[in-house]
Parts: structure tokens; C-alpha cells; sequence
């Protein structure tokens, strides 16, 4: 979901006309408790009661609560926005307040969770967007992360997800996997409309699906 991105923030940096450069790592950390409550608020109690938590350290991702139903939560950060940002919108790569709770279903934790892990390694390396992309596609062609051959699932249904200026929570919602699906396979519904849409990397393996759910679902962080 992290396309939906910020306007305010990519207009800065076209009047800038260049790259920026990453925050220092320090702003993308978090209160562990806060992170593991805020991770676990993007899925259901019944998936995120005993999924394995994930935290942001200055060395990546670690676990800081081991699960036992094989799903995993953890909270994105801009590092993973889709890997064919539109040049406009690649700001949202360094921005260090974006905070995506998401809760991957088993087979997604296979298939998926690896990308958005060596993205967001590539990201901490210093990389702009464009070398995370090429990174990327090589790690995909070696067969260095898992070739995705089938649609998997992931929660965000947080209400205190933070997916970019001006968005904000928008709204607690799905993410499906689907390789190569495109908008106009789903009926071309409007992005950011309550219908199912394509929200990333249209046409490619790393094509994802949102389906947005009813508003009353959006879960608070329990209180860490």
C-alpha cells in the first residue's frame, strides 16, 4: 500500500532537483514495546495473538517475540515502497515517519517477506531507490529471493498506520499478493475507492492487490 504516497513530500524534493539522502538510522527506530504493540494491531487478535513479532534494529529486522502459528508482524517503513516507484513519489523511500503495521500470513512470510526484508537491507545500506530496484531484480533473476508462483495474504487493518502525508491510516485493508495482476484484471477500479484495486508494481512479480475492509475493523494498539 505504500504507492499511496505522499504529494507534499515528492514536491519537495522536484523543487530540490536532486537525490535527497537518508535520515540517519536512529529516526527510524521505535520504542521496542511500542513497535511490537503496533505491529501486532495489523491483524486480528485470532492471527497477531501468536504471530512472531519483528523489530527494526540498526542491524534490520529481528525477532523480539517468537510466534507459533507461522504467520509474521512487523512495522514497514518507507524503505518498501513498490520497487517501480513513480519518480515523483520515490520520496517516500527515505521519509522516516511512515510506519506500515502489517501482518503476513504464513505463505506470504515464504514468499513475500524476504522482499520487503532485502529492501529494506538494501535501503539501510544507503541505496536510492533506483539501486534498490536493480537489487532487487537481480536477487529475483539468481533465484536469491523466493519466485513467487502463487497468491498469498497479508493484514493492515491498523488504525495507526501512517502510510505518508495527507494519507495517513487511510483505511484498514487486505494486501494480495498476486504476481503479474494488473488494475484492468480486477475491473479497473479507482485507486483509493472501497474496491478492490492494484495498488503496486502492476504486471510484475511483485504485484500486490488491496482490498480495502469495512472501516469498524481498524484495531488500536493494545496499550504495551
Amino acid at each position: 500500500m505504500l504507492n499511496a504516497l505522499s504529494i507534499v513530500f515528492a514536491a519537495g524534493l522536484a523543487v530540490a532537483g536532486t537525490e535527497p539522502r537518508y535520515p540517519p538510522i536512529s529516526a527510524y527506530l521505535m520504542d521496542r514495546a511500542a513497535e511490537i504493540a503496533l505491529a501486532r494491531s495489523a491483524a486480528p487478535p485470532t492471527v497477531s495473538a501468536r504471530a512472531t513479532v519483528k523489530v527494526l534494529t540498526p542491524a534490520g529486522y529481528v525477532v523480539a517475540d517468537q510466534g507459533s502459528n507461522g504467520s509474521v508482524c512487523l512495522v514497514l517503513r518507507g524503505f518498501t515502497a513498490p520497487t517501480y516507484t513513480p519518480v515523483q513519489f520515490r520520496g517516500i523511500v527515505y521519509d522516516p515517519k511512515i510506519h506500515a503495521p502489517i501482518c503476513f500470513t504464513p505463505a506470504a512470510v515464504q514468499d513475500v517477506l524476504p522482499y520487503y526484508e532485502l529492501r529494506t537491507a538494501l535501503a539501510m545500506e544507503g541505496r536510492p531507490p533506483d539501486a534498490i530496484t536493480t537489487g532487487i531484480e537481480a536477487a529475483y533473476a539468481q533465484g536469491r529471493l523466493p519466485h513467487r508462483d502463487r497468491v498469498t495474504f497479508a493484514y493492515m487493518w491498523s488504525a495507526h498506520q501512517h502510510l505518508g502525508p495527507g494519507i495517513d491510516a487511510w483505511r484498514p485493508h487486505m494486501m494480495v499478493f498476486a504476481p503479474y495482476y494488473t488494475n484492468e484484471m480486477l475491473g479497473g477500479n479507482p485507486f483509493g475507492g472501497p474496491a478492490p484495486q492494484l495498488s503496486d508494481d502492476a504486471g510484475t512479480p511483485f504485484s500486490v492487490v488491496v482490498i480495502p475492509v469495512d472501516p469498524a475493523l481498524a484495531l488500536a494498539p493494545p496499550v504495551p
